[in-house]
């Protein structure tokens, strides 16, 4: 199978309304995907999935609550019958602070959406992959999960976590034809960046060896690659996205 060839798979993407989840979003629904577009802006969901067709869903998901996911489950599997593929692109940066000053309820609130929607939304969809022996999943973590960026603690710990975390699902799933993988992208420019002071904007840059930031397109190429029939073999693994900045 070519592995750009898509037809007849179906994916979930959280955060899938713009950014990275956006741009593969729209990558592999071109080469035949239907996808269901997990996005807590339902509006700018819509907008996505129209633009993509192929049957393309839209819904209003809040990736921290198990609740919401797992009714977001429910009805992609109503639409689509199974779920071939997930790339959990949802998450948050949150505000930037020493870790002496930093709110408590920002750092849980950081937890909550980047680790603890990572597991909600894996935990949803293995069973569906299980039941039919195949799945790729790809988790996006960050390179501040690898080297930690300061002020930037709840960010970096819970994109470490997530790191981990794809680790110990992929071994658990070793023995199917299901690979669980993450990426580790450098900044990108999307809203993420919103949430940002501009002093942590230009530390970020001043460590990619590229001298610039990551771009969609880029992103999108190497996880549709990721998610494809074609990676058969690579699961538990860290994929770089840094432009040079990772050391491991």
């Amino acid at each position: 199978m070519n592995f750009m060839n898509f037809e007849n798979r179906t994916a979930i993407i959280t955060g899938g309304a713009q950014g990275i989840g956006g741009a593969v979003a729209e990558r592999i629904a071109a080469f035949g995907a239907r996808v269901a577009i997990w996005d807590v802006d339902q509006k700018l969901a819509s907008g996505m999935a129209e633009r993509l067709g192929n049957g393309s869903i839209a819904l209003g998901v809040d990736i921290a609550d198990w609740n919401s996911v797992e009714r977001a489950m429910q009805q992609t599997l109503a639409a689509f019958e199974k779920v071939d593929i997930l790339v959990n692109s949802a998450g948050i940066a949150g505000a930037n602070a020493t870790v002496e000053n930093y709110p408590v309820e920002e750092f849980r609130r950081i937890v909550d959406i980047n680790l603890l929607g990572t597991f909600h939304v894996n935990k949803a969809v293995v069973a569906s992959m299980r039941a039919n022996n195949y799945g790729r999943i790809v988790n996006i973590a960050s390179i501040a999960g690898k080297e930690g960026n300061p002020n930037a603690s709840a960010y970096s710990a819970s994109k470490a976590a997530v790191i981990g975390f794809t680790k110990s699902l992929g071994k658990e799933l070793a023995g199917l034809d299901i690979a669980v993988n993450c990426v580790t992208p450098a900044a990108a420019r999307t809203r993420i960046f919103d949430q940002m002071s501009q002093e942590h904007i230009d530390y970020m840059l001043s460590k990619i060896p590229r001298n610039r930031f990551l771009e969609m397109k880029e992103a999108a190429s190497m996880i549709s690659w990721l998610v494809s029939e074609e990676n058969s073999f690579s699961t538990g693994a860290v994929f770089d996205l840094s432009g040079g900045r990772a050391t491991y």
